[in-house]
């Protein structure tokens, strides 16, 4: 049953007064911000093929070394490369068919002076060596780099996060969202009685006589940086192979020793959400990787096919319901969040961070996109509506682009309501779905922007949602639906609203619904002179206010 804002329609109205604005934040961005979040003509001209990345971990002196060979193809003649590693880690050399190049250091970007001459098409490949101290993380996932902490048994419990902050906190790389490698190694060296997880499939365990064993992982996909990551426990392991849309797909679960009995309990989760989101975004991007969670020492982080989490194994935010309905209570919100970037953040991902609300709105769309599938539409709804009240509308969405900066928190649960209105719109639930596959089958394992998905969108549901993008990514006003009484019933129109707003919207009149189609101007509706009582579908995120005849 649907619910509706109710508003008494009489002959009189209260006077509604109305004072609302766009904000806009003031940001000084510096050259650094530039160089991280630009493609610069020392980025441009190459796209990455492989890493093979090393990495020893001396966790008593929280200090890491290693080497990572960038393979990349050559798309245009250059001879200066871009490679980013933040301070205070240290690039040690740069060597390119035995040769050690010069590197010029600006800040955390780095400039590798490339002898050999550089063909077009041609495959080519510069190892980097770097050490240091990295960055450690303050209060991960937020503000992030490695977290060295150490379990109840006093193991050494690490693990990285650097979303946002950037994976260069700790491996040379190129460090924009725009471009992915194609696959990679991963090679991490820990003290003995300790495991490294990462991503992709455990190849190779490698004891060496130094007290340290090696892990080495393999990714077969496409992989944005910061879903590259190391995790390293006194980890213990099981599994389950899971019958999904591509055939069998291996489940794999570390955890603490002593976390294991929970662990088994809560993670029946995980196959309830891949069932739930193969049924609404089509398959898991990544069965050649396999499927991972990891227990780490912070809340948790999409990591691609290496999800980590740290939810105290109970449901909830850590306990807590984010909607204030009781239906967050439902449901594991790590599990079902995290695992949910896998189809938005990992196999779709945005190529300038600015639009990070590709990532962050369909994701927090998907939680009540779950609840939709074991507890029904009207359960779905009012956890999504439920999550507005954590809506601040201070700041748009979206970004300022180029300078490595994303858009406002609202990214999260403003975004998944704006979803959520769509779905009204388009009010086909099927068809909203195979929108939604749609999706993850057109820009399967691509790096994308906001113009791509918004077309997208529109073109599939057959109506230009532009204004609508416009007035929940680009600015922060909730649409108001004025209605005033006039001799024969009402008239209605939107405001606070951006130029060119016609969003149609559901109301109810005396129990009969009906769809109307509101400008910015007023429209008369005939009541034949009766009162009424008019109510707006509360599934659309808007607001509803009287006004003087």
């Amino acid at each position: 049953m649907k619910t509706f804002y109710i508003l008494i329609i009489c002959i009189f109205f209260a006077a509604s007064g109305l004072n609302a604005q766009v904000l806009s934040n003031k940001n000084n961005f510096t050259h650094q911000d530039t160089l991280r979040g630009s493609i610069t003509p020392e980025r441009a001209w190459w796209d990455i093929t492989y890493y093979d990345l090393e990495v020893k971990v001396e966790p008593d002196e929280k200090f890491i070394s290693g080497s990572n060979i960038i393979h990349y193809q050559v798309l245009e003649p250059y001879q200066t490369l871009q490679v980013d590693l933040q301070e205070p880690m240290t690039i040690l050399k740069a060597v390119q068919n035995g040769k050690e190049l010069d590197v010029e250091h600006d800040g955390n970007a780095h400039f590798v002076q490339l002898v050999d001459e550089q063909i077009k098409d041609s495959i080519n490949s510069v190892e980097i060596f770097y050490e240091g101290t990295p960055r450690e993380a303050r209060n991960a996932p937020w503000d992030g780099g490695f977290s060295w902490k150490k379990d109840k048994n006093g193991n050494h419990f690490i693990a990285t996060s650097n979303q946002g902050l950037g994976a260069s906190v700790w491996w040379p790389n190129k460090d924009h969202m725009y471009q992915e490698v194609d696959s990679m190694r991963i090679a991490v060296n820990v003290p003995n009685k300790l495991m490294n997880v990462s991503n992709g499939r455990l190849k190779g365990i490698v004891p060496l006589l130094d007290g340290t064993t090696t892990y080495v992982w393999q990714v077969e996909n496409p992989i944005n940086n910061y879903g590259v990551n190391i995790n390293i426990g006194d980890y213990v392991n099981f599994s389950e192979v899971y019958k999904g849309e591509k055939g069998d797909l291996d489940m794999d679960y570390y955890v603490l020793s002593y976390n294991l009995e929970k662990a088994k309990k809560q993670f029946k989760d995980a196959p309830r959400m891949m069932e739930a989101f193969e049924h609404w975004f089509g398959p898991y991007p990544f069965y050649e990787d396999s499927f991972k969670l990891v227990e780490v020492p912070y809340l948790g982080m999409e990591h691609q096919s290496s999800v980590t989490y740290g939810n105290n194994f109970e449901n909830g935010y850590l306990g807590r319901d984010l909607s204030g309905t009781g239906w967050g209570m439902k449901f594991d919100f790590i599990i079902i969040h995290e695992a949910g970037h896998e189809w938005f953040a990992n196999n779709i991902t945005n190529k300038d961070i600015a639009d990070m609300w590709i990532h962050e709105s369909f994701t927090a769309y998907s939680e009540n996109l779950f609840l939709d599938y074991y507890y029904g539409k009207e359960a779905s709804a009012e956890y999504v509506i439920g999550t507005r009240n954590s809506i601040a509308n201070r700041a748009p969405i979206i970004g300022t682009y180029n300078v490595n900066s994303e858009g406002s928190g609202d990214m999260y649960y403003k975004g998944a309501n704006m979803l959520h209105t769509i779905r009204q719109l388009v009010n086909d639930d099927e068809k909203w779905r195979q929108i939604l596959r749609g999706l993850n089958k057109e820009f399967y394992h691509q790096t994308v922007t906001t113009d791509q998905i918004e077309n997208f969108l529109s073109q599939e549901s057959g109506m230009d949602l532009s204004k609508i993008f416009d007035q929940y990514l680009r600015d922060v006003r909730i649409p108001i639906l004025e209605v005033k009484a006039t001799d024969t019933g009402i008239a209605y129109r939107w405001n606070n609203v951006v130029d060119g707003f016609d969003m149609p919207v559901e109301i109810e009149v005396d129990g009969e619904n009906q769809r109307i189609n509101p400008t910015t101007n007023f429209q008369a509706l005939d009541l034949y002179g009766k009162d009424a009582d008019i109510a707006v579908d509360i599934d659309y995120y808007v607001k509803m206010e009287a006004v003087k005849k």
